[in-house]
């Protein structure tokens, strides 16, 4: 096959997949016949551009062949006219004979991630849903993404599907009313992925650029079609701004470097830009979401010239007013470490202190991590050591690992 042919069916699915199976599902309202029709009809691409050339719309020519496939299965199912209908919402189908290639396809990916992402689904079903149904990916690839076998992820897949069918879950776009709360659950399984992606539960590397850049393009389609929505702007900006750092997160020989450690040439400028541009956007909104204020605590780091020069006392007043609205044990953590960094160690330990007995906190291995650093500053080297070790012991990432390990070695070498 023309490896120009081969290259523009793996962009369009990769790029379109979303949009492709989300505008089949409004005719199909059944999420399996949908996707088989899709993939149907990016096999026929596979067949017919070699010969006819790559059209100038892929998706609109993808969209095309599914939904027609899909209304031919209907036709035969004798189920058209919505006798059997497994998802409720807009009823709205085209008629048999519409092209259209020559015009305008309604983008109905929003239906479809508010379709995945519903609240009566468990968070794992939601992420599975979403990288499964809106971002293409295989079963199996879905799998390795969240570390579980092909056929647990399959299965959770379909209990999903079964539950969206039974439950009558509607395909279609939350009402105003809804949409705040809807919204945030959408927003949760976007970072979700990202931060799988950024620091990886386990394995030999540090991040997953697969999933950073599946997060990344989620929350970029999320923006482009909420545009006015603070959350969806402060996520895509708040992944930008963390992304950014990615070349600088590891050194030549792959072992970690700190934020504090980092060479900042290193940082992608143009995703800076970008992602301060949407922060600069913020004020526009009120109330101020949680994602926007996440993403203006990133946008403080990536303003500074060096470590030595961030400003570490607004950090802290970000993340009292994201504990005003969000009171989560982990950005206490991060407003403890914070304090440490504005306030002298001894700050940051009591913080840490009134956190320890927080159950979340308890087998998490940053609050670890962070009361270590902290003893290791203040020269208390033993009490350091042993932190280091309670949270190597609760790590998998082989790079952070590799990083814990030479802290407590540094330490042996100091007491």
């Amino acid at each position: 096959m023309d490896a120009t042919v081969a290259d523009a069916v793996a962009r369009a699915h990769s790029r379109q997949w979303g949009f492709v199976l989300a505008a089949t599902v409004r005719v199909t309202r059944d999420l399996d016949l949908a996707e088989e029709c899709v993939q149907e009809a990016y096999a026929q691409a596979l067949r017919q551009w070699p010969e006819e050339g790559v059209p100038k719309r892929p998706e609109a020519w993808l969209t095309t062949v599914a939904r027609r496939r899909a209304l031919d299965a209907l036709r035969r199912l004798d189920t058209l006219r919505g006798k059997l209908p497994l998802l409720a919402g807009d009823d709205t189908a085209p008629p048999a004979d519409q092209d259209l290639v020559d015009r305008d396809i309604p983008d109905d990916r929003l239906r479809l991630i508010f379709t995945c992402c519903h609240p009566s689904l468990d968070v794992d079903t939601r992420v599975g849903l979403t990288l499964r149904l809106v971002c293409g990916l295989s079963t199996a690839e879905v799998g390795r993404a969240l570390l579980v076998s092909e056929p647990t992820m399959a299965a959770r897949i379909t209990r999903g599907k079964k539950k969206i069918k039974a439950a009558g879950i509607p395909y279609r776009e939350p009402s105003p009313e809804e949409l705040p709360a809807r919204l945030d659950a959408v927003l949760d399984v976007v970072h979700l992925v990202f931060s799988t992606g950024h620091t990886a539960p386990s394995g030999e590397r540090l991040q997953r650029r697969d999933l950073i850049e599946r997060a990344l393009h989620l929350a970029r389609v999320l923006h482009q079609l909420l545009p006015a929505q603070s959350g969806a702007a402060g996520l895509l900006a708040l992944v930008l701004l963390t992304d950014a750092r990615r070349r600088a997160r590891t050194r030549p020989d792959g072992s970690l470097a700190l934020l504090s450690e980092q060479d900042r040439t290193l940082w992608n400028a143009e995703e800076i830009q970008e992602g301060l541009r949407l922060v600069a956007s913020a004020p526009r909104h009120r109330p101020p979401t949680r994602y926007a204020l996440m993403a203006a605590t990133a946008a403080v780091h990536a303003q500074a010239p060096s470590w030595e020069a961030t400003d570490w006392s607004r950090i802290v007043g970000l993340y009292d007013d994201l504990l005003r609205i969000w009171p989560s044990p982990v950005v206490a953590l991060n407003r403890a470490i914070a304090v440490g960094q504005a306030y002298g160690p001894e700050a940051g330990l009591r913080c840490l202190a009134e956190l320890s007995a927080e159950p979340k906190l308890t087998d998490y291995q940053y609050f670890a991590a962070a009361r270590a650093d902290f003893l290791r500053r203040l020269h208390r080297f033993d009490e350091a050591r042993a932190a280091y070790r309670e949270a190597l012991a609760r790590t998998t990432n082989a790079v952070e690992r590799e990083f814990l390990r030479s802290r407590i070695d540094e330490l042996g070498a100091l007491s």
